[in-house]
């Protein structure tokens, strides 16, 4: 190799040296100021926050991190960690835009010692952004058309306002470009226009403004009254921004991507304009009156959009987030509905006129047997319903019925509950949102490859009853039917936080590792979509687990992937006993020690509470193992494989079928089916849920709906209203 070439590598290696060193330094810098900017952000100590994020760099999952980890990070729970897991994620964006920001400034060699210090300082994304706005790259604006003109230096002159009277000057900048004074004066105000834009001072008083009153006002957009009937509440609409609750905000953002409404957020526009005037006019020349125009341009063709569009964004964000919260919620209250268990199930999708198709499931869920009934109008062949429902009952041996809620539940429900089976046989109904997207689903053909939609649908309301979380998660969670405004919102925040949610309730409950589905094992801590298959591919092709460190033989599953999912996996009949619980393996060791000191087998001590009374955690403390972990062992000790859901429970409504049933003053029995933040939807049996407004939950104060109530929680309550037109029902509990 040539000297030359030598000198280019050492050169290169050197650079790359030079930019890694920079880049560690960095890194550092972060890790030590993350924990403190969160802990100001999120309240929590900053210790806790630089272990978590410790872990959640290594590869820890928040359900392992909130389980497995308490001494790490002192017993922080899943949402304190999942806080810290956002707030970091958003200031590690922070810092990529910061890198990015430092190139392009320095590119163009603007980048001074000051200006650099001041944005590694800066951690507000929209300080930064207004920091960077004055060297941002722009597309063709009038303000840089005049600037081409040669038009600056009078701009100068006149934002200057010393000059009590420059018009002498003016001529000076007359050229074939800019054939007249008038232009060269506009050309100048669009100049000082822009400047005054970019100015911090500027944006921040109009930001001011926003806060302290800014409206958000709605009307009808031009020949849309008819058709945007449903959002006559908005034609003619004015609220304070800070006011105006999520549901509202998001319900007229919706009307407006609908074409049907017109929507601006403004605040004092003359108060504002004076607040810039006294930041930049101290003149009272012909240059004061020009600065003066410029002004009032600025504000209304540059600062109030960009500073509008701000606004929109963050009031749309918060509603996001309140919205996406109250699903959350919904959907972990859903996923964890009390399951019937391994129970032999009669499956029933109701229908009139295409009948109802019927499915019989053993205790796995596997399907045994498929047809259909005709017992309601037009056929009205019950007699042959109830046969064939008796005759499916007593041949596979069927402990229980799940009817679907769509239309024709209610008749189907009721025909079920009359038929004598000669032994207990327990009729459900059960919420079908989603059914219909289940069975036309990858997942759905790939389990019933030879069967049509019509019996994939039914077969998943009978799984729902036998266990509401395996069978939930192979649907998309935003068509589960318990969200708000849940196509509005951000998708991707959508996404991420049920998915977190799913996660969260999976890894609550604990898996069985022998049963468990691709589509379940893919929520669980450290999986995911290839090791859940590579799991069921290793079941099919070795049968059953026996332990769970029989994991490890799973092609492409490493230590970290074992360590985060096998506390969460469970094996009944195991030949250790503490596989089926949620103590994690790597404790093993702790629980055999304590009974060996006791001079007892493990199995003893899980069955025989008096031999755990006997235990003194004070003497297993070790420096990694502290009295968190212990007591969560002895907890589980207590109660090994024990499903946290409880029992499901059938429901009987009121004999009321239809709106035209109801009327003012009934007071029914019925099921929360969805929470909002507005109130709370109440299914009484008459195909349309009714509305239990927020001021009608309770005789006092809520402010929230679900600090008084929960999904599939039975609720008596009271009919105040019935709207047929609109298919409206108001209900209240406090009257009931």
């Amino acid at each position: 190799m040539t000297i030359l070439g030598l000198m280019a590598i050492t050169s290169i290696n050197s650079k790359a040296f030079c930019f890694f060193a920079l880049r560690k330094k960095r890194l550092q810098i972060m890790t030590n100021i993350f924990p403190k900017l969160i802990a100001q952000q999120t309240q929590l100590p900053e210790k806790k926050i630089a272990a978590t994020i410790g872990l959640l760099e290594e590869g820890a999952t928040i359900p392992f991190i909130s389980r497995y980890r308490k001494e790490v990070t002192g017993s922080l729970d899943e949402v304190e960690i999942a806080d810290i897991a956002n707030a970091w994620k958003k200031f590690k964006e922070i810092e990529s835009r910061k890198e990015t920001i430092l190139n392009t400034i320095e590119e163009q060699g603007k980048l001074t010692d000051a200006l650099k210090q001041r944005i590694l300082d800066c951690w507000n994304s929209t300080e930064l952004e207004d920091i960077y706005l004055p060297y941002k790259p722009k597309r063709k604006t009038r303000a840089s058309v005049a600037r081409e003109k040669g038009l600056e230096p009078l701009a100068k002159l006149i934002f200057d306002q010393r000059k009590q009277n420059f018009s002498d000057q003016v001529h000076k900048f007359i050229t074939d470009e800019v054939p007249t004074e008038e232009e060269a004066l506009q050309g100048a105000r669009d100049i000082i226009a822009e400047w005054i834009n970019e100015d911090e001072k500027a944006r921040n008083l109009v930001r001011r403004a926003f806060e302290r009153g800014a409206e958000i006002r709605s009307k009808v957009a031009r020949g849309k009254d008819e058709e945007g009937a449903k959002y006559r509440d908005y034609f003619e609409f004015s609220e304070p921004l800070n006011r105006c609750p999520s549901h509202r905000l998001l319900a007229i953002r919706r009307g407006e991507a609908e074409g049907f409404l017109r929507v601006f957020i403004e605040p004092d526009e003359v108060r504002t304009l004076e607040g810039l005037d006294r930041i930049f006019l101290y003149g009272d020349g012909d240059a004061t009156d020009q600065v003066a125009d410029a002004i009032e341009d600025c504000y209304k063709r540059l600062l109030l959009p960009a500073i509008e569009t701000e606004y929109r964004n963050s009031s749309k964000e918060k509603a996001d987030l309140e919205a996406i919260e109250v699903f959350a919620e919904n959907l972990r209250q859903l996923l964890l509905a009390a399951p019937l268990g391994e129970k032999r199930v009669l499956g029933l999708d109701p229908g009139f006129r295409t009948g109802c198709k019927v499915v019989c499931l053993n205790e796995r869920g596997d399907l045994l047997k498929n047809t259909t009934i005709y017992p309601h109008p037009p056929q009205n062949r019950e007699g042959e319903a109830i046969m064939t429902i008796q005759d499916l009952v007593e041949d596979f041996k069927l402990d229980a019925i799940a009817v679907g809620n769509g239309t024709a539940g209610r008749e189907t429900l009721a025909l079920c509950r009359k038929i004598n089976f000669g032994k207990p046989v327990e009729v459900f109904m059960v919420n079908e949102a989603g059914a219909s997207i289940y069975s036309a689903s990858e997942a759905a053909r790939e389990e019933f490859p030879d069967h049509d939609v019509t019996v994939r649908g039914a077969v998943s309301i009978a799984r729902r009853l036998m266990d509401p979380l395996a069978e939930l998660v192979k649907i998309d969670a935003k068509n589960i039917g318990v969200g708000q405004y849940q196509h509005d919102v951000n998708q991707t925040l959508l996404k991420d936080s049920l998915d977190r949610t799913v996660e969260s309730a999976v890894n609550a409950v604990g898996i069985n590792l022998n049963t468990a589905s691709k589509h379940l094992l893919n929520y669980v801590s450290g999986l995911g979509p290839s090791l859940a298959q590579s799991i069921v591919n290793y079941r099919a092709e070795n049968g059953a687990f026996s332990t769970r460190n029989e994991l490890k033989k799973v092609p492409r599953l490493g230590d970290k992937a074992f360590e985060q999912c096998a506390g969460f996996l469970r094996i009944r009949d195991a030949k250790n006993p503490l596989d089926n619980t949620a103590v994690h393996p790597e404790s093993y060791h702790i629980v055999e020690k304590m009974a060996k000191d006791l001079g007892v087998k493990v199995a003893d001590l899980i069955k025989d509470g008096n031999l755990r009374k006997q235990i003194k955690l004070e003497q297993y403390v070790t420096d990694k193992v502290g009295l968190p972990t212990l007591t969560d062992i002895m907890k589980e000790l207590e109660k090994p494989g024990l499903d946290p859901r409880g029992e499901a429970k059938s429901f009987e409504f009121g004999n009321v079928h239809s709106m035209e049933d109801l009327h003012p003053g009934m007071v029914l029995p019925g099921i929360v089916t969805n929470i909002t933040n507005f109130g709370a939807f109440v299914d009484i049996g008459v195909k349309q849920d009714g509305l239990v407004h927020i001021s009608q939950i309770a005789n006092k104060f809520v402010k929230n709906p679900a600090d008084v109530v929960s999904l599939g929680q039975e609720v008596q309550v009271k009919v105040m209203d019935v709207d047929i037109a609109r298919g409206r029902v108001n209900l209240s509990m406090k009257e009931a």
